[in-house]
């Protein structure tokens, strides 16, 4: 029934993608997710290419199904993990925090389908010219580093303005918004925030929970004096963020005062002085389970509503 561009592209049951999360996106998460009929994804962060090539090898131990590499092209290591990714035979990299141009020719020598995450109509535009195979549009409800532009309006402007498949990104947990995204013309989704409530996810079970007892406005945003917004639930460490903003810190001041803070939350449970990143979606995720669950969750919602939507029509005609 979920049959599409993306899920033939990428030979997936399901047009389900994991977000590539710095710290939370390992090989544990990525295998669970395609094992379940959706593409997991491992996220490189800025760890260095041979401590990726290690999670690749780890998450073909667990499955054969296809799988991502997500590349933070910012990161220093960034050349780096594209030729590991090309050596280890890798089907998909999705790309963050820039444009993947200058690798684009290499990845498609070695058959890899690229993938990279925009914000914009202007960037999903070049980025076709340029031949990558699909767009993930991330609207500003996401966790992490986000744009301005929410999902949905960002994504229905994109689907018009290119002929390559869309995937939806921001504020989609639920069978809810996979369908809401599909009616927007996208032809997949990525999840980030509610597979950290996955059991497979090797995220501290503080930050987990945090998560499920996060209301709707928990959410917010910090950075945006530095041009690179984002969105963690409140703590003691974003009230410190936004007050050293307000009183015009420097950039180095605030970058010193983020640095670790993820690995502080993901891996130390501290979520308090942690950086909890999570999208506006976390208002709506109120259980910790497994990946195959909440893939099936979405999956089965999804269809009822359709048939539910199909035996209106049909009744609509017999009268």
């Amino acid at each position: 029934m979920f049959r599409t561009r993306i899920t033939d592209m990428l030979n997936i049951r399901y047009p389900i993608l994991q977000g590539g999360m710095a710290w939370v996106a390992t090989h544990e998460l990525a295998a669970a997710v395609s094992e379940a009929g959706g593409l997991g994804i491992i996220g490189a962060g800025n760890a260095p290419a041979e401590v990726i090539k290690e999670e690749i090898k780890k998450l073909k131990e667990l499955t054969d199904k296809p799988f991502g590499v997500n590349i933070m092209l910012m990161s220093p290591f960034a050349e780096d993990i594209v030729g590991i990714v090309c050596d280890e035979g890798v089907p998909v990299v999705t790309t963050g925090a820039g444009s993947p141009g200058k690798y684009i020719k290499k990845l498609k020598e070695h058959n890899v389908k690229i993938i990279p995450v925009v914000p914009t109509v202007s960037l999903a535009v070049r980025l076709e010219r340029e031949g990558v195979d699909a767009v993930i549009v991330e609207g500003t409800e996401a966790g992490g580093h986000i744009g301005e532009l929410t999902t949905m309006t960002l994504v229905p402007q994109i689907v018009d303005a290119v002929k390559i498949p869309i995937i939806a990104a921001g504020g989609i947990g639920d069978g809810r918004g996979f369908l809401a995204a599909l009616s927007l013309g996208a032809e997949g989704v990525q999840i980030g925030t509610r597979f950290v409530c996955s059991t497979e996810a090797k995220v501290h079970i503080n930050y987990k929970e945090a998560i499920v007892k996060a209301k709707d406005r928990d959410a917010q945003v910090t950075g945006r004096s530095t041009g690179h917004p984002v969105r963690a639930l409140k703590n003691k460490f974003t009230r410190e963020f936004l007050e050293l903003e307000n009183n015009n810190a420097s950039l180095e001041e605030l970058e010193l005062l983020g640095s670790g803070r993820l690995k502080l939350a993901v891996v130390e449970g501290d979520i308090n002085k942690g950086s909890l990143m999570s999208g506006q979606v976390a208002g709506l995720i109120k259980d910790i389970k497994p990946c195959k669950e909440i893939i099936g969750d979405i999956v089965s919602y999804a269809e009822k509503k359709l048939d539910f939507l199909h035996l209106l029509k049909e009744g609509d005609k017999d009268e």
